[in-house]
């Protein structure tokens, strides 16, 4: 790693403290955060915290990870063996992220614009939560899928067109059958059609595999864009009106304080997640497709000599993978917004993509960054409706600053799988 790279996770913990302190440790009121959602069982009393000693001390403690993480680049500070160094950097960088939020919510708390005689809202922090894991549910199933293309030794950069695919079909399907399922189902086959046509040009023709993927969804973008002018905006009635999944409560786990509502009160979707990310999970490293997949991705000639079909196993991942994405754009139509919109996917493909490399190629890291990237957008969404001093521009902007942020500053050096994106010539 260059020294320069060395230095870049300290520099930004310091850039983060020192926001903490001397931009948001400016706030004059004290900042209440709730922790009840409407309509619960069991009510959790509010936090009230002052809002620029909170900021201080959070910058505070960032300045003292930032000094911490300098001393183990220069060698003072020794954690322990490779192992240990990976856990401890992960657990800085999560503890910066977290600092930096609770006092970015108690600065936008204590900074609302209220009238004379006016009450500042108190940030309803279930709610936030349950908004970001709603909003990332297409990013984390979009990670989930480039994990298994590049374990495979494939590049996808067409997940945003897997996306608006698998949003456009579904919201078409279900709107002409009324089957909320049968949509589910055309979303995902959507994605799986996408994803076949990236392995055939990747595989089969040898393409530069980034080049296809942003063909792949441009392609896709503007198909789908051309579709709905064509068919869904004279027909809305009948072509763009699907319904939406209702959320369903777990018995016993929805009524949990705080988490119950979050993780057990949701809809199909969230839950879909739970089960695709256990099953990658466990598939990837505890099973013999797991193996043969991860050897293919490193080494197909040696998975080729002991009797692997790179390619076959190649197609199949990719294929399956691409049925994953198209969950995730379903989401958008029959999960979330209830009806289709040009461009509705928002780069979040390319997020994932963001949340697959910064959670290293693995499942559980990848959809950990998605959550990351899903709480960002929520954020600005909330801050936005509370009226804090910051302009509205700047607030839709904040998705895309934590990528580059976290991605440039926070990540450090990630491998990717040795045969990523090198198309298998069979000798």
């Amino acid at each position: 790693m260059s020294r320069a790279r060395r230095f870049a996770a300290p520099l930004t913990f310091l850039a983060f403290g020192l926001v903490d302190i001397l931009a948001l440790g400016r706030a004059h009121r004290s900042a209440t955060l709730g922790f009840t959602p409407e309509f619960a069982k069991v009510t959790v009393p509010n936090l009230t915290l002052p809002a620029a000693a909170t900021c201080v001390v959070c910058g505070v403690l960032t300045l003292l990870l930032a000094v911490a993480r300098l001393l183990e680049v220069l060698g003072v500070l020794r954690p322990g063996q490779a192992r240990t160094v990976r856990l401890w950097r992960r657990a800085t960088i999560t503890a910066v992220l977290f600092l930096f939020v609770v006092a970015l919510l108690c600065w936008s708390d204590a900074s609302q614009s209220v009238g004379s005689g006016g009450q500042a809202i108190p940030i309803n922090i279930v709610n936030l939560l349950q908004g970001s894991l709603s909003q990332s549910i297409p990013i984390m199933l979009g990670a989930i899928t480039g994990v298994i293309c590049s374990r495979s030794g494939v590049i996808n950069i067409a997940i945003e067109g897997q996306l608006i695919t698998g949003a456009f079909c579904a919201a078409i399907a279900t709107s002409v059958t009324g089957s909320l399922w049968l949509g589910l189902v055309c979303g995902a086959l959507a994605g799986s059609l996408v994803g076949a046509l990236l392995a055939v040009f990747a595989l089969a023709y040898r393409v530069d595999q980034v080049v296809l993927g942003v063909v792949l969804s441009t392609l896709f973008l503007g198909l789908t864009g051309y579709l709905y002018n064509a068919l869904m905006a004279p027909y809305g009635n009948t072509l763009n009106s699907p319904a939406t999944f209702n959320p369903v409560k777990i018995p016993l786990l929805g009524d949990i304080p705080i988490i119950g509502p979050v993780f057990f009160d949701s809809t199909i979707f969230l839950y879909i997640t739970y089960v695709v990310l256990a099953g990658v999970s466990f598939g990837l490293f505890r099973t013999r497709w797991g193996l043969r997949t991860r050897a293919v991705g490193e080494h197909p000639v040696a998975a080729d000599t002991v009797g692997i079909s790179v390619l076959a196993l190649q197609y199949r991942n990719v294929i399956l993978a691409g049925l994953i994405a198209g969950i995730g754009g379903a989401y958008f139509t029959i999960g979330s917004v209830g009806s289709f919109g040009i461009g509705m996917s928002s780069g979040d493909g390319y997020i994932a993509l963001a949340a697959m490399i910064f959670g290293r190629y693995t499942p559980v890291g990848a959809v950990g960054a998605a959550l990351l990237f899903g709480f960002t957008t929520e954020l600005q969404s909330v801050l936005s409706s509370i009226n804090v001093p910051i302009q509205s521009n700047l607030l839709l902007m904040t998705p895309y600053v934590v990528t580059i942020i976290v991605v440039a500053g926070l990540v450090g050096k990630v491998r990717g799988p040795k045969a990523e994106g090198v198309p298998y010539v069979k000798s």
